[in-house]
């Protein structure tokens, strides 16, 4: 009778083993990921749906004043730009529409609405002076230098995450 309840002991534990590695290892969140260079080792990361906006706010180098990238999840994993707002026409920023995309200036702020950029990711370096690169999302703020060491070059993407991952990594809403 003991024999019995030691085999199935022997056969359930590395069943049950191997349901919890699985469980561990599937994708099952949705998250905009901010990755070490292209090595895809996930520095921090938001969970994100499709359909959500982000924005992505710096301080601009040359002109010293706020630019605002904004972005839409795809249902594809693509990021889309369908905004940019800055201060100061001049060096770096564009001087009018692309085909299809509108310009508007409005108190001060000059506005490109309508764009339809995608990407699957782009890259950027976390400022260590003065870009203060700030995610914006749900209405809240959050300075990547809080959560990235400055002068870091980033890879941000939209990615699925299993439960290991989101372990490793840092949730910037917590």
């Amino acid at each position: 009778m003991m024999k019995g309840k030691s085999v199935h002991v022997l056969f359930l534990l590395p069943l049950f083993l191997f349901i919890i590695f699985l469980l561990l290892l599937t994708p099952v969140t949705t998250a905009l990921v901010f990755q070490y260079q292209n090595s895809g080792k996930t520095l921090a990361y938001i969970p994100i749906s499709e359909g959500q906006t982000f924005k992505m706010k710096y301080t601009h180098s040359i002109h010293l004043s706020d630019v605002v990238e904004s972005y839409k999840v795809m249902s594809d994993g693509q990021i889309k730009q369908y905004e940019l707002m800055y201060e100061d026409f001049a060096i770096g920023m564009p001087e009018n529409a692309s085909k299809g995309e509108t310009f508007e200036q409005k108190d001060g702020k000059y506005y490109l609405r309508n764009m339809d950029r995608r990407f699957l990711s782009f890259d950027l370096r976390v400022g260590k002076v003065r870009a203060n690169h700030t995610l914006i999302f749900a209405e809240q703020e959050y300075l990547l230098s809080h959560f990235i060491e400055p002068g870091t070059w980033i890879r941000i993407k939209i990615d699925r995450m299993n439960l290991w991952e989101r372990w490793k990594g840092v949730n910037m809403l917590e």
